[in-house]
């Protein structure tokens, strides 16, 4: 292990890669981000229900942000030792032999497989929660998961491959999701991780530390074998750099390429919540609710399992919700600023800001508006493709602060439905959680959060860097620097919120009638889609 007098002397290039764009970070070893840049990624809504982006947009956003981040920190540059890569997950990209994607890249929040994976996932006995009990049984056994019958995870988009785009699907060489997209233009080498290859659902993770890729799951994935790639550990040296690469970022040719994960296992480490059921929100483009624990178990009508991750003797409890800070984005892209009509647009921070500070000075409650934040559907604590946002109880005195406001209470009140589920997960009920995500930057958000959940929110420093410091701690452990257990150590809180005792009742009567308005509108959203061919 190195030295801990090192640990200031050697950075880490870690990069975030979102739905909203790459973030890129030069990182010490003890997880202090020195230098960060973002740029954007383009997201493609296809057909109502798909959901795309151009891979070679992550490659050339990345490049940008590394190039930019590097030449403002003017660290040296032979002192990066690592890259390392957390990306969001459940993406799917079909390359060619060359490594060259035959489409675009399917993302998490892309429906087009909802018909073909329920196909493959009924049977000749009638379904359990809409799965062949023998087949759901294997799943849950094997992997501690199962298909989202939304179609929103890498089988239901290998499934649509195969049965609508049969041409692609022969061409295919390779399913690889973000990560290992990202991995192979960094090294050449076509690999998975563990969490990257789980929601294939074709790995046994009943042991932790010996995860493997199993026939009988791949034959229940009617996927040939040889399309899958070779799987990993996220702290596995995958390969250094390739020569072009290393020359074009000015780093040594020699740096190691780590393998890393997917977000949500790299923002569990960056929030520095990594013992036994410590709580973790992240809200970001979506948001999910993490804790780590040592067994394997899954909920599936609440869609809520504990899956592999960084750390080799635990699995990550997740429970997944659609959309978060992308309901602001919506609002401040389509209704506030719309890129096609404004030919200067305020920098996102600084609209952000404004109307935060403006939303601060609207009461608990904005002032009787209810939003509902499904954007695109819902995974936790209903697998419901069907549900969109609604804003409810608009009036003429109502303002943008209002709603910018009640979208914010918004999401908090769907984290609290999700958490019902997690604290039936767990089998205890935490009183306090670390937040992490671009949302973690508002105090107000945390404030509401606080209100809303009835516990402690605690916000640590840089909490917009969670995921590029949890893939700095993953590169760390790869090359031997610090071991897991040193990540407590390097994650500061910047602040804690207690709830306010005067906000309880208000935010008690906004959940009820949270859950009224889905029961209300659940028949008239499936009706909607059904009349739309959805």
């Amino acid at each position: 292990m190195t030295h801990p007098s090192d640990v200031s002397r050697y950075h880490i290039l870690a990069m975030d890669l979102g739905t909203s764009g790459c973030k890129t970070a030069v990182v010490r070893l003890d997880g202090t981000v020195i230098g960060f840049a973002a740029k954007p990624v383009a997201m493609h809504v296809v057909a109502e229900v798909g959901a795309e982006q151009n891979p070679e947009d992550w490659w050339q956003a990345f490049l940008l942000s590394a190039k930019e981040v590097l030449k403002q920190t003017k660290v040296d540059r032979q002192s990066v030792v690592a890259v390392v890569c957390s990306c969001q997950g459940e993406g799917t990209i079909p390359v060619d032999r060359s490594g060259t994607p035959l489409t675009h890249a399917m993302l998490w929040l892309d429906m087009r497989g909802r018909a073909a994976v329920h196909r493959l996932v009924k049977g000749a006995l009638p379904s359990v929660a809409g799965y062949d009990p023998i087949k759901l049984w294997r799943w849950i056994r094997l992997t501690g998961g199962a298909p989202a019958l939304s179609g929103k995870d890498p089988v239901g988009h290998m499934a649509f491959i195969r049965e609508s785009l049969p041409g692609i699907y022969e061409k295919t060489y390779k399913f690889l999701n973000v990560l290992d997209f990202m991995n192979l233009r960094l090294t050449g080498e076509m690999v998975a991780t563990v969490d990257s290859l789980l929601t294939s659902w074709v790995t046994d993770n009943r042991d932790p530390a010996h995860i493997k890729v199993d026939d009988k799951l791949i034959e229940m994935s009617r996927i040939d074998r040889d399309k899958f790639p070779q799987l990993v550990r996220c702290t596995d040296q995958i390969g250094t750099l390739l020569p072009d690469i290393a020359d074009e970022l000015g780093l040594s040719r020699r740096t190691r390429v780590i393998a890393g994960s997917v977000d949500n296992t790299a923002s569990a480490l960056g929030s520095g919540a990594i013992g036994d059921g410590e709580l973790h929100l992240y809200i970001g483009t979506s948001s999910w609710i993490g804790a780590h624990v040592p067994y394997q178990k899954t909920d599936v009508f609440r869609q809520i399992a504990s899956v592999p991750c960084a750390l080799p003797d635990r699995y990550l409890m997740m429970a997944m919700q659609s959309a978060a800070g992308s309901n602001l984005a919506f609002l401040k892209d389509n209704l506030l600023f719309p890129k096609d009509e404004l030919t200067t647009r305020p920098a996102n921070a600084d609209i952000f800001q404004v109307l935060g500070r403006m939303a601060a000075e609207i009461p608990a409650g904005s002032r009787g508006l209810l939003y509902l934040p499904w954007l695109m559907g819902e995974r936790t604590p209903v697998d419901d493709p069907n549900l969109r946002a609604t804003l409810m109880n608009l009036s003429l005195e109502h303002t943008r602060a209002d709603i910018f406001r009640a979208i914010m209470e918004g999401v908090a009140l769907n984290t609290r439905w999700m958490m019902g589920s997690v604290h039936k997960f767990l089998k205890q009920q935490p009183n306090e959680m670390t937040v992490v995500g671009g949302g973690a930057q508002s105090d107000l958000w945390c404030q509401i959060l606080a209100d809303t959940l009835d516990m402690v929110i605690h916000q640590p420093e840089q909490p917009l860097q969670a995921n590029v410091r949890g893939a700095a701690f993953i590169a760390g452990v790869g090359i031997n620097a610090i071991d897991f257990s040193d990540i407590q150590t390097h994650v500061s809180r910047q602040a804690s919120f207690e709830p306010n005792p005067q906000n309880r009742g208000i935010y008690q009567q906004r959940y009820q009638e949270f859950l009224a308005a889905y029961r209300a509108l659940r028949p008239v959203y499936k009706t909607r889609a059904k009349r739309a061919g959805l």
